[in-house]
């Protein structure tokens, strides 16, 4: 059950699938004060599971993300595909959360959902004050067996390098179409936090028992490269599976068509709504 205290939650957007509300959390372990978007599922309010922990399913996008969030609006319309799914008995009704990330619109200062010397705490912010801010507000599945991370090209960094630092936390992720090594300007002078923070690194460490599906356009050959190389470099008991989009680019409307795939991986790997 929530442990309070409660947000001052908004609604923002309605979808097919019920309305999206979004908060900003001012981090009390990281000192971050940021947006997050958050979306319950239609059985969140239904009487039949008002004693149900609902999985927990953290959304990061593309590019700079800085004061939006792709997964809010219908580029990438994953509350109505999961509420869809969840009705049919294909996938869990997740809780969606989705949180900025970076705090400056410029690439020059990209955070990379990391610590980085001397900027804002926003990999803390990410990997401790959101979960913390659900908790508190929502009912969710106790432990970490219900908590999965995705995100597309610059959100598969953030949820493939979250995963593997925080295995204690989040149990699946899925990196769609990302990159695997930290390249903000801002870790100019701190190679060695850098390579800490690098999921190229991390994944070959087999201290993360984590499971995660990679995927790549099969259009683009060196993303297809790129991925496949770091998903051999995965060690026990950490496992990554492969997949490539046929014909996929780089590209929003592609990520989309792999929503479905997605939410029905993440629901076999992570445990669905629990009575408490």
């Amino acid at each position: 059950m929530p442990t309070g205290p409660a947000a001052d939650l908004k609604k923002v957007r309605d979808t097919e699938a019920g309305p999206i509300m979004m908060t900003t959390l001012n981090g009390p372990k990281s000192g971050v004060s940021g947006k997050v978007w958050v979306w319950l599922p239609p059985q969140y309010n239904d009487p039949a599971y008002a004693k149900h922990g609902f999985p927990v399913l953290t959304l990061y996008a593309g590019g700079q993300s800085a004061g939006y969030n792709t997964w809010t609006d219908n580029q990438l319309p994953i509350q109505k595909i999961d509420a869809e799914l969840s009705k049919a008995g294909k996938a869990h009704p997740f809780i969606l959360i989705m949180p900025v990330q970076n705090l400056n619109s410029s690439e020059s200062k990209a955070l990379e959902c990391s610590d980085i010397p001397g900027q804002p705490k926003i990999g803390t912010w990410m990997a401790e004050d959101i979960p913390d801010f659900v908790r508190a507000n929502f009912r969710t599945v106790k432990g970490r067996d219900g908590w999965g991370l995705m995100g597309a090209s610059t959100g598969a960094f953030c949820s493939a390098k979250l995963a593997l630092q925080h295995p204690e936390t989040f149990k699946a992720a899925v990196p769609i179409d990302g990159y695997f090594n930290p390249d903000s300007p801002l870790w100019h002078g701190h190679e060695q936090e850098r390579l800490a923070n690098s999921p190229g690194q991390l994944v070959a460490l087999g201290k993360a028992d984590v499971r995660m599906l990679a995927t790549a356009g099969g259009s683009n050959a060196y993303e297809t490269g790129l991925v496949k190389a770091w998903v051999k470099k995965a060690a026990p008991p950490l496992t990554v599976e492969y997949y490539e989009q046929p014909g996929g680019k780089h590209l929003t409307s592609d990520f989309k068509k792999m929503i479905p795939d997605t939410l029905q991986w993440l629901s076999k790997n992570l445990a669905g709504p629990e009575a408490d």
